[in-house]
């Protein structure tokens, strides 16, 4: 049985889900993704969603709704006559009359491991909480928030300088390969499902939600234990961005990891961008970015601006 399916989804991160997935030979009936988005300093350049630009890539038809709330646009999926829908990080609410559509309904690739971090941003809230594994699973999708149904589970090892970009890489990745191996069940009517109760009876697992990550947060307090600082650090690169003020000026914060050293929160402990935190420890930063500079190795900064033993950062 060829399967006919619609792909939902929108950054980079679905889109070697769809490649996969095209590559297999699956018939791909239409792509969904969000409009183009105003970019340029300026923003008066439209820019189409990197699903999109694969799509057109592959000659696949794509549409790019606004919202799928209104009744034109459900009966426009419902004609699409698909067996499955494919949701990768889509970013939009899927009625429960689109959920359905669908012979054999939707399937979501969420980077978490379910029930923990349901939410907006699994990946960046795991690196933040200090969770030592994380991971990406297939899931049936419900009109709840990430409720649903689990089939398939990729576990992921978080390490300790990993930033979200690191991590959605190789979970970008994981979906591809665990969402074709999906495909291929449900081709032989072999798809399992496991319900969240039952995982989190089973783990131990608990369920915590992933806010959506307000640039507010970003700000870096110097007063925080060195371990939030990095993990807050780390878990924000390469957006929203971490930043902190260095003599004046926003220092873009993209890579960090927790070291010793001691002193006044703030507080440059060398010439190479150790700074103190509020517990007694320090923050060694490993990447950054000046304002209007590309973002890079701190020592390539330092070379042309150093950052001396005593300056206070924060100020």
């Amino acid at each position: 049985m060829t399967l006919r399916i619609v792909f939902m989804g929108t950054p980079v991160f679905a889109v070697p889900t769809l490649t996969r997935l095209h590559t297999e030979g699956h018939a791909i009936a239409a792509v969904y993704a969000q409009p183009p988005r105003p970019a340029g300093r300026r923003g008066l350049q439209l820019v189409s969603a990197p699903v999109a630009v694969e799509a057109e890539r592959l000659g696949l038809e794509v549409r790019t709704p606004v919202s799928l709330k209104g009744e034109a646009e459900r009966e426009a999926f419902r004609a699409i006559g698909a067996d499955v829908a494919v949701v990768v990080a889509y970013g939009l609410l899927l009625p429960q009359a689109v959920l359905d559509a669908p012979r054999f309904g939707a399937l979501n690739g969420h980077g978490s491991l379910l029930p923990r971090w349901r939410g907006a941003a699994p990946i960046q809230r795991a690196i933040e909480a200090g969770d030592a594994v994380t991971g990406l699973m297939v899931m049936g999708m419900e009109a709840g928030l990430d409720t649903g149904p689990v089939a398939l589970t990729h576990e992921e090892p978080i390490g300790p300088r990993d930033t979200a970009g690191d991590l959605s890489a190789r979970l970008s990745a994981a979906c591809a390969d665990l969402m074709a191996e999906a495909m291929r069940q449900l081709e032989q009517g072999a798809l399992r499902f496991e319900t969240q109760d039952a995982i989190a009876a089973r783990t131990g697992r608990e369920t915590l939600y992933a806010a959506k990550i307000d640039k507010r947060e970003a700000e870096i307090d110097w007063r925080q234990p060195a371990d939030a600082i990095a993990r807050r650090i780390n878990a924000f690169s390469p957006a929203p961005g971490a930043w902190t003020l260095l003599r004046g000026e926003r220092l873009r914060l993209l890579r960090a990891e927790a070291g010793e050293g001691r002193g006044e929160p703030g507080a440059a402990l060398d010439d190479a961008l150790l700074v103190a935190a509020g517990d007694g420890r320090a923050v060694r930063l490993l990447e950054v970015q000046r304002a209007g500079a590309k973002a890079g190795p701190a020592s390539d900064m330092l070379r042309g601006a150093p950052v001396p033993a005593g300056t206070r950062l924060g100020l």
